[in-house]
């Protein structure tokens, strides 16, 4: 039996077709709903700002006064004329001009020469080393340095108080560091002293500033200031 429709009016063959395309349109529909706003009518009133009229500035109008002109200066009708007195005497007015044979040339110009730094130069370094009171007869300068380190360690051996560190509550073995200067008078001058405690700083400082004056130190030929570094070891009897 032959079918009634024709085989190219089947609408199955296309359902596919029609089935997406509704899927789409429901898709699009959807979105607009979702998409959709309403806003209400109050949000949509119209504002209007009335400003008055404005006023009339009303300017006032500045009258000036009739104030009368100033008056003419008075010019009299005779000019009296004082006559100069015989007696008076003016004031003369000397010349500042220069008479150039009154300039007198000066013989000799001396020229200030400034001050020349002294040198300072480390017990070291030195070439002409300070003479401590007797080493005198030594011409060595090695010798002279043995000498003048001798006479100030028995000079601090001799005076240092060694008792000063047990009355200060002091215990084992203690050190003071001296630095001081022979300036080129051969006399004592900045004293340094570092120690555990300052009655040790004061008791140091007391005895390297009664060091006897000595001949300053020399470097090439010229009284310089040289510096000289003492350390001080002693250990408090328990």
């Amino acid at each position: 039996m032959k079918p009634k429709k024709n085989a190219k009016a089947d609408l199955r063959k296309k359902s596919n077709l029609f089935l997406s395309f509704g899927l789409i349109l429901a898709l699009l529909a959807s979105l607009l709903l979702i998409e959709w706003k309403t806003y209400d009518k109050e949000e949509f009133t119209k504002e209007q700002v009335y400003l008055d009229e404005l006023e009339e500035e009303v300017i006032p109008i500045t009258e000036l006064a009739n104030t009368p002109p100033p008056k003419p200066p008075v010019i009299p009708d005779e000019i009296e004329v004082i006559k100069d007195d015989p007696e008076a005497k003016e004031d003369e007015i000397e010349s500042t001009e220069t008479n150039l044979d009154d300039i007198v040339e000066p013989e000799e110009i001396i020229e200030h020469e400034p001050d020349e730094e002294i040198e300072t130069v480390p017990f070291t370094l030195i070439e002409d080393v300070p003479i401590f009171p007797g080493c005198e007869a030594l011409e060595d300068n090695s010798a002279r340095k043995s000498c003048m380190s001798e006479k100030i360690t028995a000079y601090v051996n001799k005076n240092f108080n060694k008792d000063l560190g047990s009355e200060l509550g002091l215990s084992g073995v203690n050190r003071i560091n001296i630095l001081f200067q022979i300036n080129t008078e051969g006399e004592i001058v900045n004293i340094q002293a570092r120690a555990p405690h300052p009655e040790l700083e004061k008791e140091a400082e007391n005895i390297i500033k009664s060091l006897p004056k000595m001949q300053p130190g020399k470097q090439r030929g010229k009284p310089v200031n040289v510096n000289y570094a003492l350390p001080i070891i002693f250990q408090v009897q328990e």
